[in-house]
């Protein structure tokens, strides 16, 4: 028999709300606009321009969220809006400079010579942006035109034979000797006398008679090499390794 006691109602426990889904890390799975409200004001390219102007003269430290803010005439939390945390700025910038790449529809078919031609464009841009270098090697780009990029090396590098997974391999060995080449250049530009001192010590501890192989590299060394020759001469190594056949390839 049913009960003549009225049921009690059930009210919404205002502590029982759904979980927002969590917004993704990468910004690159974050939508630059959602299609609703008014026209934003500024957008990913043009934060990231600002960004790489400051960077390009002062270094990277210098591009702060304030100072990128204050160079486009906006304030600081409201460039949160388009960009969540300071490392998704280093991506829009990163992803901005691998804009500047000329690259063909299509590979020419002569590995060695795109590959070079990549390879000068990429220290082209590092000489542009010094901050890049060093930025790349810490934090890999993943954006649009860095994987616009990894797109045209793994066509540059089909012919070799080699499968995906290697001509990745080969793709950080190649990017990370630019890297490095370019950084190595910085340093030297910057630090003369410390170049000089590092020169002299070299020298004394080669004529010490300790070190007979670093003696005999002295000996025939000759003059200090043009950076372009030493660039193209080592870059020749580097391609050659990728080229070589392998027993996974």
């Amino acid at each position: 028999m049913p009960s003549s006691k009225p049921e009690p109602s059930i009210r919404p426990d205002p502590t029982n709300r759904p979980t927002p889904p969590e917004a993704p890390e990468l910004i690159w799975l974050r939508p630059e606009r959602t299609g609703r409200g008014p026209r934003p004001a500024h957008s990913r390219d043009s934060i990231a321009a600002a960004a790489i102007g400051i960077a390009d003269t002062e270094g990277l430290d210098a591009a702060s969220m304030r100072r990128v803010a204050a160079a486009l005439g906006a304030g600081t939390m409201s460039l949160y809006n388009y960009v969540p945390k300071k490392e998704h700025l280093l991506d829009l910038m990163l992803d901005a400079v691998a804009a500047e790449y000329r690259l063909p529809p299509e590979p020419s078919g002569d590995v060695r010579a795109d590959l070079t031609d990549l390879a000068h464009q990429q220290l082209a841009i590092f000489r542009r942006h010094p901050w890049a270098p060093a930025l790349v090697l810490a934090r890999p780009g993943i954006g649009p035109n860095a994987l616009r990029y990894t797109d045209h090396f793994l066509a540059v590098t089909a012919p070799t034979g080699l499968g995906g997974g290697l001509r990745m391999e080969a793709m950080a060995l190649f990017n990370g000797f630019v890297c490095q080449f370019a950084q190595y250049e910085q340093t030297a530009a910057a630090g003369a006398k410390w170049q000089a001192e590092m020169v002299g010590y070299l020298g004394q501890a080669a004529a010490s008679g300790e070190y007979p192989h670093l003696a005999q590299a002295f000996a025939t060394a000759g003059p200090p090499a043009d950076p372009d020759q030493a660039f193209d001469r080592t870059l020749n190594r580097v391609i050659s390794a990728i080229l070589a056949p392998t027993e996974e390839g």
